[in-house]
């Protein structure tokens, strides 16, 4: 049967969703993708899945995609990160079996995204993204979508909808902000960009940013003429999200929890939910969200969760009739609803900065300012700082290694020529030496191995023969040697 592309695609694989769960690394995994499905949600995706690790790695392949066969977890997009056709494709081959279609990641904006050269630092490489979808199109069974950020300009954003459509895109989810936009300076996505895509080009659209309540998902289908709208952050607060509800959030919290138990997951994962669904009750109940924190089994987590129930209630029995939420929240705290992501200046006062553009710190600059203080740490230092009280961030009181006179790397304290372990295997094998600090000990062997062959001949043979024997008999030490 030949594969079915773009509206046939969207209208009869995918059935016509319009409420998509985005990729969320570590956060759209099995058992959170069977929650939304529950509560609206008409497609999922996998998280993003590094494609050079999944043709490599077994282990890596069945807790991400090999695992429990599941049903009711279709219609389904796995989706890769690469920058290599060859790579991409083969990887792609070994997944597309266990889903509906095969999406390449053009969207990703973050530090670890630039380093290893993929997502959203591949948008001005054109001819790259063409042989990749290409290749794509031409072997896989499946077909091949894209999740892409805009360009600051319009109409280059369009062209590169076109060329993806183009090499072969049957589907395209348009994230309406730049690569730049991200974190506290992610700013408000760029609907116009997202409805110019979408009448530019042939292929189904979905849109991606600002959606954080059922009319926000109403309001782009009407004001951008897509397909389908995707949801990441708005669905992590709020898992009910498509069906236009705001449940309560322990009644979200145990019903994924149910579902953890029966599709096991990491546990990093459950806290991170956790922490997503209960963000606002936890500003209140803050010694509940150390202990969530610190927790290290499903069944503590489940504890912690059933003691922030039992707060919540309580403070729902003694509620003064006509009380409204605080901190301007459109809800109390207890029930699901968006969270709105602070911008630099709303950042900067809860740092206590002014507000200034001087006031700005991105992340590098604050940990240059770190002396230990808790109130300066980033959130990964103060999580460590919390698992051991005793740890100092203080760059003044870390270890000073001398470098290895060969290559720079540290060399070791012992070694007897100051060198890193590599290099001085490298020396100490061409010497014939020792260097007991690295534990070569190519000089001892060798010694050992002559007295032994000596011992071992016992009746005196002609010098020439002995001369002999012994060449052949330090050759072959050496080549031990080197070996071990």
């Amino acid at each position: 049967m030949p594969k079915l592309r773009g509206e046939a695609f969207w209208r009869e694989t995918l059935r016509s969703a319009h409420y998509v769960v985005a990729p969320m690394v570590d956060q759209s995994e099995l058992a959170w993708r069977l929650l939304s499905r529950r509560h609206g949600a008409q497609l999922c995706y996998t998280p993003m899945l590094h494609a050079q690790v999944f043709l490599r790695d077994a282990n890596y392949r069945r807790e991400n995609l090999y695992g429990e066969a599941c049903p009711e977890d279709r219609p389904l997009i796995v989706q890769f990160c690469a920058n290599d056709p060859e790579v991409f494709v083969q990887a792609a081959l070994l997944a597309q079996d266990y889903c509906d279609a095969i999406d390449l990641n053009l969207g990703c904006p973050q530090m670890i995204a630039k380093r290893g050269h993929y997502g959203a630092f591949l948008q001005e490489e054109w001819d790259l993204l063409q042989r990749m979808i290409l290749l794509a199109n031409e072997k896989l069974s499946v077909p091949i979508t894209c999740k892409i950020r805009v360009f600051p300009d319009i109409d280059k954003t369009v062209k590169y909808a076109q060329m993806l459509e183009k090499a072969g895109c049957q589907l395209l989810t348009v994230h309406g902000r730049t690569k730049e936009q991200k974190g506290p300076l992610a700013g408000i996505a760029s609907w116009e960009h997202i409805q110019a895509v979408r009448k530019a080009v042939n292929i189904p659209v979905f849109a991606n940013g600002n959606i954080q309540c059922l009319s926000d998902v109403e309001e782009c289908i009407r004001k951008t003429g897509v397909h389908g709208v995707m949801s990441a952050e708005g669905n992590l607060h709020n898992p009910a999200l498509f069906e236009g509800r705001n449940p309560l959030v322990w009644e979200m919290a145990e019903e994924y929890l149910e579902i953890v138990r029966k599709y096991p997951c990491p546990l990093s994962y459950v806290r991170a939910h956790l922490f997503k669904l209960w963000h606002h009750t936890l500003q209140v109940h803050q010694q509940l969200r150390e202990e969530l924190a610190k927790v290290k089994t499903l069944e503590g987590i489940v504890d912690v969760n059933r003691e922030l129930k039992l707060r919540c209630q309580e403070e729902i029995a003694n509620q003064k009739e006509g009380e409204k939420p605080k901190e301007g929240l459109p809800f109390f705290h207890w029930i699901c609803q968006p969270y709105i992501r602070p911008g630099p200046k709303e950042r900067c006062r809860e740092n206590g900065d002014s507000g200034t553009e001087k006031g700005v710190r991105g992340k590098r600059a604050l940990e240059e300012e770190e002396d230990g203080n808790s109130e300066l740490l980033s959130k990964n230092k103060q999580k460590k700082k919390l698992r051991n009280p005793n740890k100092s961030f203080d760059p003044s009181l870390k270890p000073k290694y001398a470098k290895c006179d060969q290559c720079g790397n540290p060399k070791g304290n012992k070694c007897v020529f100051n060198m890193c372990r590599g290099c001085c295997k490298k020396r100490a094998f061409k010497e014939t030496a020792d260097c007991p600090g690295h534990g070569l000990l190519f000089k001892t062997k060798y010694e050992k191995s002559l007295s032994w062959q000596h011992s071992q001949r016992g009746i005196q043979t002609p010098e020439i023969s002995q001369r002999g024997d012994a060449e052949v008999g330090e050759t072959a030490v050496l080549k031990e040697a080197g070996d071990s």
